[in-house]
């Protein structure tokens, strides 16, 4: 990561706002472990986790649309209990088009970690992240699954930041995020982690991403809260326009806060847990966003007055998912023209003569034409920082939607092409 970023990023998370990267809390009910079972070759680091949740944890998904979907997603989606018992994550391969293989692993590994835990086979979700294709590496795994359950801890901040380490790939940084706030008088906690850096475009969700909560809250609205803070959060960032095929959102509740429970939608103490679950979901794809493989700056894309919400997100990935617009910015150019191409192309129905764009805080572009106030010495000057303001604003409308999105620099494609090695 670019060191301006790395800067920027401190700043924003580092420092506790959003509630990101500060101490986790610890939620009852929730035990984690890593191992390093050696699935790098020549790197030594935790490789596989373990979330073990001894009294079990009501659970909400939502997983990627791919086509071409990885087992676990395959397996995950056939887990139809209340309540599960353990969370199971490896990196370094995707279990991906691995076919019978890479399905009968998990029934392996399900039997290894039931032979020291009582987690029964619909009651274990599994997540990967890695290489595509390649066999899964079912013997490694299996070797280490003893040393792995009986590394569990209680969910302290160690453990947390451990669990987000293991989980990454291309990544540079752990990204955690927390939000907490009181319900009848309890104590209401959660605690995420993600991981996410390339192959990033939502179509439900964005790469791996775990929410814990203490919360006592019914597993419909859990659910329900899951899927209706989707949109503004892991369904609006980009970093290639490339959609994994083991895109996950889980969110997990163990009851323990022994607060009344949430089980009206029109109730305040829903509405209190929706908002906090979405400031760490967007914390979280925020996160992913300022990681973006090879990116030097963050930006943001808020387009206003259109017709429908799904014409400002259709204008706004179109600017994120340019790489003309994504280029220029990480060149520092203010090559604004490419903004307005990007706006254009889509098969939006808009008229150019009403389109107004403001790069940070300057007009530039207003009802078709060049603004007389607008300095490009300014906007240049503008183009150096590592944060990117980008509004449009259609003037067609009352609809708003605000894309997250990086810069597309050389060292993309050096990540990419280097990547299996």
């Amino acid at each position: 990561m670019d060191n301006k970023l790395k800067t920027f990023f401190k700043k924003q998370f580092l420092s506790g706002k959003n509630g990101a990267f500060t101490d986790l809390p610890e939620i009852d009910g929730v035990q984690i472990s890593t191992w390093d079972a050696k699935l790098y070759k020549n790197k030594k680091r935790k490789d596989l986790s373990l979330f073990y949740f001894d009294k079990g944890a009501k659970f909400a998904s939502a997983f990627t649309k791919s086509k071409a979907a990885a087992e676990c997603i395959k397996w995950n989606k056939k887990i139809k209990s209340g309540k599960v018992k353990a969370l199971f994550v490896n990196t370094k391969n995707a279990n991906a088009l691995t076919g019978k293989q890479g399905f009968d692993s998990l029934k392996e590994l399900h039997k290894n970690i039931s032979k020291f835990k009582k987690v029964k086979q619909n009651e274990i979700l599994f997540a990967s992240t890695g290489v595509i294709g390649e066999k899964f590496p079912i013997e490694k795994i299996k070797n280490n699954i003893p040393h792995l359950v009986r590394n569990l801890k209680s969910s302290n901040k160690q453990q947390w930041i451990s669990a987000a380490k293991a989980i990454m790939t291309t990544d540079t940084i752990a990204k955690l995020s927390k939000s907490s706030f009181t319900l009848d008088k309890k104590k209401i906690h959660l605690a995420g982690i993600t991981k996410g850096s390339g192959m990033i475009a939502p179509n439900m969700a964005t790469m791996l991403a775990f929410v814990f909560t203490n919360a006592c809250i019914s597993k419909n609205l859990l659910n329900k809260a899951l899927k209706e803070n989707l949109e503004k959060t892991f369904n609006a960032i980009s970093v290639d326009a490339d959609t994994s095929t083991n895109d996950m959102v889980l969110v997990f509740s163990t009851d323990s806060a022994k607060n009344k429970l949430i089980d009206n939608e029109n109730s305040k103490s829903y509405k209190l847990f929706k908002e906090h679950l979405y400031k760490v979901m967007l914390s979280l794809a925020h996160q992913i966003t300022f990681d973006g493989e090879g990116s030097s700056k963050f930006i943001e894309i808020n387009v206003k007055n259109a017709k429908t919400k799904s014409d400002a997100k259709t204008v706004g990935f179109s600017i994120a998912n340019s790489q003309l617009c994504k280029t220029a910015i990480a060149g520092e150019d203010p090559n604004w023209g490419r903004i307005i191409m990007a706006v254009g192309k889509t098969e939006v129905n808009l008229d150019v003569n009403k389109i107004n764009l403001k790069l940070g805080n300057q007009f530039i572009f207003k009802k078709g034409q060049i603004q007389k106030s607008y300095k490009e010495s300014i906007a240049a000057k503008y183009m150096k920082g590592c944060h990117i303001k980008i509004e449009v604003d259609l003037c067609q409308g009352k609809s708003d939607f605000k894309v997250y999105t990086c810069d597309l620099t050389h060292e993309y494609i050096s990540i990419n092409a280097d990547y299996r090695n």
